[in-house]
């Protein structure tokens, strides 16, 4: 039996945490409106995961009048033992360099 393309793609490799985080590196100024509806959660979702953030130390939000500025720490190790040794800095990185190859690459085919 063969799983549908909606089946298949119930699942991701990075968790909300990561997605939010990786947003937030993207636009340190954005509205957790935005992050709800880039990430796929609620507005309510994105707070408790920020607020799991800023207590883990991941994370430090500046309020610049009625908008919050994030400012990530990318010293800090990822939290899974399994990718301990990696750094924030590290996955933020990765992932940003690969979304800038993949709009390069888009450019030049069309």
């Amino acid at each position: 039996m063969s799983k549908t393309n909606s089946q298949s793609a119930a699942w991701t490799f990075l968790t909300n945490h990561a997605h939010v985080l990786l947003s937030i590196a993207a636009d340190p100024e954005t509205r957790m409106r935005d992050l709800a509806q880039k990430v796929g959660i609620t507005e309510r979702a994105v707070q408790r995961i920020i607020d799991d953030l800023v207590t883990a130390g991941y994370l430090t939000v500046e309020r610049e009048g009625r908008r919050n500025r994030y400012k990530i720490n990318r010293k800090l190790p990822l939290r899974h033992p399994v990718e301990a040794h990696c750094l924030v800095d590290g996955l933020i990185q990765f992932v940003q360099k690969g979304s800038s190859t993949r709009r390069t690459s888009n450019a030049q085919t069309h």
